[in-house]
């Protein structure tokens, strides 16, 4: 059950990436495509633009993070072998999930200001809705270093 439920996340996450991209492409497609030809656009189509790279970036982040493909300083896990191993791997992924849970916690204080303030973002959206993608990602992707940190003394593999 808990697979399925896994499986289910992923692919909410991937379809929201996959969204948001094909929004962003559209949307820029779009404004192009009036401007260059009817000479005018739609005036919040570049704050859209903006939040919905905001948005690709964090999601993108959050399935890099997933899948172990992201950026990594990695120079002591090439020359370590064994027992030090699971430790370097260790340290870097609960850093970095140390890292991620303290940007998440400022992030939320950060859309809580947003939302007090009540500013609009663009077309009447609220701007705390735009950017509460960032304490929502950056919450992921503590969890899953904290996660991966684990495996890593567990299983003794850096992933």
């Amino acid at each position: 059950m808990f697979s399925q439920m896994l499986k289910g996340i992923h692919w909410v996450e991937d379809s929201l990436l996959v969204a948001a991209l094909a929004s962003m492409l559209g949307m820029a497609v779009l404004q192009i495509l009036l401007r260059n030809f009817f000479d005018f656009g739609i005036f919040w189509a570049e704050s859209f633009l903006r939040i919905l790279v905001l948005w690709v970036a964090m999601l993108g982040a959050m399935v890099a993070t997933r899948e172990s493909n992201h950026i990594s300083i990695d120079v002591l896990t090439r020359y370590v072998t064994g027992g030090p191993l699971r430790i370097v791997s260790f340290v870097g992924k609960a850093f970095s999930a140390l890292v991620c849970g303290v940007v998440a916690y400022y992030a939320f204080l950060y859309v809580q200001f947003e939302f007090i303030d009540e500013t609009i973002e663009f077309a009447q959206v609220p701007t705390w809705v735009c950017q509460s993608i960032i304490p929502v990602g950056f919450s992921v992707m503590a969890l899953r270093f904290g996660l991966q940190a684990i495996l890593s003394l567990v299983r003794g593999a850096p992933s």
